[in-house]
């Protein structure tokens, strides 16, 4: 088998963690090619993500390494072994492969923390809204690319009521409700979508209103599948989004979420001020 070229995220997350496990067994490149009975220059690959590991030879490094959780072998044994073929792939060739390799940590997420400030979330984003704010992007594109990318954001949003769907908490800030992007019947139908999705039992929305506290400035997501050490932090940019797997990453940015939950209104608590009433609030004037 060729080495690859261009590794998925997933790829680079199984060789990462790899190398945390050779490290964490004190072993030099030589010594856990050894271990597992293979070349040093397999094992550089390995992780690099440029080559594949045998389940038989991850278990081996895991028990040189001692003490290490069975369940996380198991969960990183499945991370190796995954093709990474998913409903994603049809877009492999029209999207970027940072969106194909969000898409597939969806896919595999348990639950998905996202913070947005300025956009409603794409997993919850109509039709007409996805266009406007692709259209209004960094970058000018063809049309036909534009409808691709469309097609595959709005392909996304089956993860949240697919088999399996994922526990999904955003937290939204009062502006990116107010933003007007294509007029009122664009806001209108969105605005109707978020309370839709708010009666959704694995989603729970905020908003962050704007005599809350100094909203935190970049927008990210915290995406965590069974096993906890695997969860990654994804802090999109128009140039290229940082993927962080580093077990302080993923607790900062919890930590960091979790203070935005806390300051933001509660989902629906039949008071005066909540999530739910706020958007029906907006969108009053709209119908």
């Amino acid at each position: 088998m060729g080495l690859r070229a261009n590794p998925t995220y997933r790829q680079r997350r199984f060789g990462a963690e790899v190398r945390k496990l050779r490290e964490r067994a004190k072993l030099s490149v030589g010594e856990g090619a050894a271990v597992m009975g293979m070349h040093q220059s397999h094992i550089s690959n390995v992780e690099s993500g440029r080559t594949s590991l045998s389940a038989e030879r991850l278990r081996r490094l895991a028990d040189a390494a001692g003490n290490i959780d069975a369940g996380y072998v198991e969960a990183l044994t499945g991370l190796g072994q995954r093709t990474g073929k998913g409903w994603w792939s049809l877009y492999r060739n029209s999207v970027r492969a940072p969106l194909l390799d969000f898409a597939e940590l969806e896919a595999g997420a348990e639950s998905i923390a996202c913070y947005e400030p300025m956009f409603v979330p794409g997993l919850l984003q109509t039709r007409a809204y996805a266009t406007a704010v692709h259209r209004g992007g960094y970058v000018e594109v063809p049309h036909s690319a534009e409808a691709s990318a469309v097609d595959f954001r709005l392909a996304r949003q089956r993860v949240l009521t697919g088999e399996g769907a994922p526990r999904l908490h955003m937290v939204v800030h009062e502006a990116a409700l107010r933003v007007t992007l294509g007029g009122r019947e664009l806001v209108r139908e969105q605005l109707l979508r978020l309370l839709e999705a708010c009666r959704l039992p694995n989603v729970t929305l905020q908003v962050l209103p704007f005599d809350g506290p100094v909203p935190f400035g970049a927008p990210f997501t915290v995406l965590m599948p069974r096993v906890r050490e695997l969860s990654t932090v994804v802090v999109p940019h128009v140039e290229n989004s940082l993927y962080l797997g580093e077990v302080e990453a993923v607790s900062r940015y919890s930590h960091t979420f979790a203070k935005l939950a806390k300051a933001a209104l509660p989902p629906e608590a039949r008071q005066a001020k909540d999530t739910v009433r706020l958007i029906e609030r907006l969108l009053y004037p709209l119908l």
